[in-house]
């Protein structure tokens, strides 16, 4: 299965509570970090929710 890399590059100040805890679980704490994950669908559908605060990159 594909990797994706995930940095964060919008602050979550003033997004809901739900957006923030997401952020959380994806591994994201501070802005411009970077995290590697495996591109499964429940990773997937979290990156879409918070899609607007992130940059995700795919790795080969």
């Amino acid at each position: 299965m594909a990797k994706v890399k995930i940095k964060q590059i919008r602050s979550k100040i003033n997004q809901p509570a739900r957006q923030k805890k997401t952020l959380i679980a994806l591994g994201v704490r501070k802005m411009h970090n970077v995290v590697e994950h495996e591109a499964t669908p429940q990773i997937m559908g979290m990156i879409a929710k918070v899609k607007h605060l992130l940059s995700v990159e795919e790795v080969k």
